[in-house]
């Protein structure tokens, strides 16, 4: 295998694998101990001003990118680890751009998408903002979710 396809696979295999990492986060650490940075994300309304605490885990989620490109780009050996951290930063960015940008509208850089996926994505995002509390939400993935909210919407049904 040529060092550039492996390359490729390993920063294709972590920008997947943070789909789940961040789907375990959402789930698990925003949606439990630390619910109190996530809050005001599912009160925007409380909100003053532009940013969310829950901005702080853009930074959390840093890190471990900023990690893997020091040691990997300053440490022979370790040279893989750079794509690693390329991973973590293309997801970061598409994660920002498809929540921030597309679904919260926090920034108005793009249109309504009309297509199933993005409708699907919308829905299952609307669906895990239907509730205020930590408890008894759904849907925490953002590029992987149920197959349900792909489904046409029957005329007069609401969610």
């Amino acid at each position: 295998m040529s060092d550039t396809l492996l390359y490729f696979l390993i920063t294709f295999g972590a920008f997947a694998g943070m789909e789940f990492v961040a789907w375990f986060a959402h789930k698990y650490i925003m949606h439990g101990f630390l619910w109190s940075w996530h809050e005001d994300h599912h009160k925007p309304h409380e909100k003053d001003g532009f940013f969310e605490k829950n901005d702080l885990f853009f930074i959390v989620f840093a890190i471990p990118s900023a990690t893997c490109y020091m040691l990997g780009g300053l440490y022979e050996g370790y040279f893989p680890l750079l794509f690693v951290g390329i991973g973590i930063s293309i997801y970061g960015l598409t994660y920002f751009l498809i929540h921030d940008v597309y679904i919260h509208r926090r920034f108005k850089w793009f249109k309504q998408l009309d297509n199933t996926y993005s409708k699907g994505i919308l829905r299952a995002h609307g669906a895990h903002h239907a509730k205020t509390t930590k408890e008894d939400c759904e849907s925490f993935g953002l590029l992987i979710v149920g197959r349900q909210y792909f489904q046409k919407r029957k005329k007069g049904a609401r969610r």
